[in-house]
């Protein structure tokens, strides 16, 4: 879980209640590798948070577990908004279990690109103890896709749409900046679509309008910060509802999804989830490659449950001890 990570969270980092649980994935690795049947590759995703949780080293502390279980590691940063209408940048630890991994050295020209900018680059660079198995990757598509793409057509009755004065009062918890944004979009000769969050600035609620054609950061709805609000105005005329589950499944690359779910749930769900074709994008790229040249000739891992507990509470998990160099 992100929650301890996040740069809009508390930063108690992998010591956190929340974020914790990635040493009871770590002791379930622990148990399939004394059973002779430790996942040959391991993925994991968070908020590029991690990158700087305790000055990094939380992110240090997490590769080196996966080092001591055999895993040669690589990070990399991917936007969402490469792949669909979401600026969602999230950070990727890929574990590989090899005998044979590429020198720090031979790596080194591959650090800094678009999926690996300055501030990973200089992580990787300042720490020469990781083993490290940087891979290089092809450049990212470019979305052609808008936010307006993945709409739904909701007619003007809708019970999803707001009343006339809870969205005035939006507008008018926008600041100067915004504001003007957003009448121009209303006096506009065409419809056009914006994205708005609310946030706590100077101790004020405000409401921050996005304009650019992406939608921001889907996210579990704790408190009324955490919906994301469609701001559709033109003609003279304006509307303001919050995204549906269906837009929130677009916006995730699930546009089929079957969402049986209560609203609530479903945004939850997805603002919880992963990009499906960032995801879709990794595998082709990276695991599959490599599990082509390195596994395939192996027989698959088996899969069958670990002996240890999924339900492991946070408090009972050892962590490591900090570093003190």
């Amino acid at each position: 879980p992100c929650n301890d990570l996040s740069l809009a969270g508390a930063r108690h980092g992998l010591a956190g209640e929340q974020s914790s649980a990635f040493w009871g994935f770590v002791d379930i690795l622990k148990a399939m590798k004394r059973e002779r049947r430790l996942p040959p590759l391991v993925l994991l995703e968070n908020v590029t948070g991690f990158l700087t949780s305790h000055g990094g080293q939380d992110f240090e502390d997490a590769l080196l577990a996966l080092n001591d279980l055999g895993y040669a590691t690589d990070a990399f940063i991917i936007d969402a908004a490469r792949f669909v209408p979401q600026s969602r940048q999230r950070l990727f630890v890929i574990g590989i279990k090899t005998r044979e991994v590429a020198s720090f050295n031979d790596s080194a020209r591959f650090y800094e690109s678009e999926v690996r900018p300055p501030a990973l680059a200089s992580f990787v660079l300042m720490h020469p103890d990781i083993n490290w198995c940087i891979r290089q990757l092809p450049p990212l598509p470019k979305s052609m896709q808008r936010l307006a793409d993945i709409l739904e057509n909701l007619p003007p009755n809708h019970a999803m749409w707001w009343s006339r004065k809870r969205a005035e009062y939006m507008l008018n918890q926008m600041s100067p900046k915004h504001r003007a944004q957003a009448d121009a979009m209303i006096n506009g000769s065409t419809t056009r679509y914006g994205t708005v969050f609310r946030r706590v600035r100077n101790g004020k609620s405000m409401a921050e309008l996005r304009t650019d054609g992406i939608a921001g950061c889907l996210r579990t709805p704790r408190g009324g910060s955490g919906r994301q609000i469609l701001f559709a105005a033109g003609n003279g005329r304006f509307g303001v509802r919050l995204l549906t589950p269906r837009e929130c499944a677009r916006l995730m690359g699930a546009d089929d999804f079957i969402i049986k779910a209560p609203l609530n749930q479903a945004l939850f769900g997805f603002g919880d989830a992963v990009c499906v074709p960032v995801i879709e994008w990794i595998a082709r790229n990276y695991l599959n490659p490599v599990w082509i040249e390195q596994y395939a000739k192996e027989e698959p891992p088996k899969l069958a449950e670990a002996s240890v507990s999924y339900k492991t509470s946070a408090k009972q998990i050892r962590r490591p001890a900090r570093s003190t160099r």
